[in-house]
């Protein structure tokens, strides 16, 4: 069964993360199908809207480390090129692809949407979340740098709110997500599908050729941000083979607290 799924009905596609053993996280062939639809989407003007959302109760559970594991905590070899970079910058391709698209992109969001999962989110132009939806950044906690999303969290979310995300590795329920502007609309617990059916009605009010030119003006101020793809890989892959992700990585596999977190006493 494909870990990527696309369904078209009309002028509305609907592209599924579709891994529920994992989640939904993203592993290099979701990563590579996802940058292709988007591909085939940027050239498609029958096309209006795009959902991405998940499967099985959760939306994505960030980026699938399963790959890297031997790199863990491993030094390169002198002269030797990371091949993690061209993977983590794969990525980065992906989310700028994403938040280029000339249609609507709307993300319906049910469950757990952490890391790579949250960077997806912020590409979106509309966003619905479940109750019981849990949206963060906890790559810092782990010893690694959420680098990839970082600027498309920042430019959700602006400075003072980013930071509390990405350097502190915060969580936020859907209605807290909601109050920071990082989610749109709220959807009761099973009623994802009504409130995207009502998200769909409305959105059929913008006229499509108006809706691309207007994203392309946006586009033009995400600009204003340096592109970060490669510098982001270099820190991800440079943190992913340190000591600090290889204890933090660790110590979350073995359910055990990371070992700088210190105890913190009274009038400490």
């Amino acid at each position: 069964m494909s870990n990527f799924l696309v369904v078209r009905h009309g002028d509305v596609e609907r592209w599924t993360l579709n891994d529920p053993a994992t989640r939904n996280a993203l592993n290099d062939s979701m990563v590579v199908a996802l940058f292709e639809a988007c591909l085939r989407a940027k050239h498609d003007e029958t096309l209006r809207v795009v959902v991405l959302t998940g499967a099985a109760g959760a939306f994505c559970a960030g980026g699938s480390l399963g790959g890297f594991a031997s790199a863990i905590g491993q030094p390169l070899q002198p002269g030797e090129t990371d091949p993690l970079l061209a993977v983590n910058r794969s990525f980065g391709d992906v989310l700028h692809t994403l938040s280029e698209l000339p249609q609507l992109l709307v993300c319906a969001v049910d469950g757990p949407a952490m890391g790579g999962g949250l960077g997806l989110v912020c590409c979106a132009d509309h966003v619905i979340a479940t109750e019981r939806s849990v949206l963060g950044t906890p790559e810092v906690t782990l010893g690694l740098p959420p680098a990839q999303i970082a600027p498309f969290v920042w430019m959700r979310l602006g400075d003072a709110a980013a930071r509390q995300c990405l350097l502190q590795g915060r969580r936020w329920r859907a209605a807290e997500a909601k109050s920071l502007g990082l989610v749109n609309d709220l959807a009761a617990d099973g009623a994802l599908e009504a409130a995207l059916h009502d998200t769909l009605q409305h959105l059929n009010h913008a006229a499509p050729g108006a809706v691309a030119s207007t994203k392309r003006l946006l586009q033009r101020l995400r600009g204003l941000v340096p592109d970060l793809r490669d510098e982001a890989a270099l820190a991800f892959a440079a943190a992913l083979r340190g000591p600090e992700a290889e204890a933090g990585l660790g110590a979350f596999a073995r359910k055990q607290p990371a070992p700088w977190l210190n105890s913190v006493k009274d009038g400490a």
